[in-house]
């Protein structure tokens, strides 16, 4: 997994992990059920974010995915999310997505129109905390001055 770190004079600015090979594993079809449907993503957390600023899926600030929608259909592993916060960019993507059986959250997001297999580039991140109504997404591992954090994504569900 690639990180890319950018120091600047007022703020330390994070993108979020990203790989140029996706896995192959098998897929835990039962925990992809578990997902699929209407999700919001209620909180984004991590230590040290009133210092540090973490660039989501190479989209936008960390903060403006909260409250943000997310569609995941299981039977075909695609889905879309937009991101709905006052004073953020405008956004909004359909995406592809797998979860294999080491618990990898794999997600392309995609330009409309454009084929998944020309994606060359993905997300990997832990699901964690799954329950019928919410889970977590974390980003593992992130490297800050020495120090390893997690930036945890939190969905409860919308419908």
């Amino acid at each position: 997994m690639k990180k890319i770190f950018l120091l600047t004079a007022l703020a330390l600015t994070l993108f979020s992990c990203k790989t140029t090979s996706v896995t192959t594993n098998k897929l835990d079809r039962s925990t992809q059920v578990a997902i699929k449907g209407n999700w919001i993503l209620t909180s984004v957390t991590y230590p040290g974010s009133e210092y540090i600023k973490v660039n989501s899926f190479d989209i936008a600030d960390s903060k403006c995915f909260e409250g943000s929608t997310w569609k995941f259909i299981s039977n075909n592993n695609k889905g879309d999310m937009a991101l709905t916060k006052f004073d953020c960019p405008v956004f909004s993507s359909p995406i592809i997505w797998f979860i294999n059986k080491d618990g990898e959250f794999i997600l392309k997001v995609l330009d409309v129109d454009e084929k998944a297999k020309r994606v060359r580039a993905g997300y990997v991140l832990q699901v964690a905390n799954q329950s019928e109504n919410s889970f977590q997404l974390v980003d593992k591992g992130i490297n800050v001055a020495g120090k390893s954090i997690d930036v945890v994504y939190q969905f409860q569900k919308s419908n």
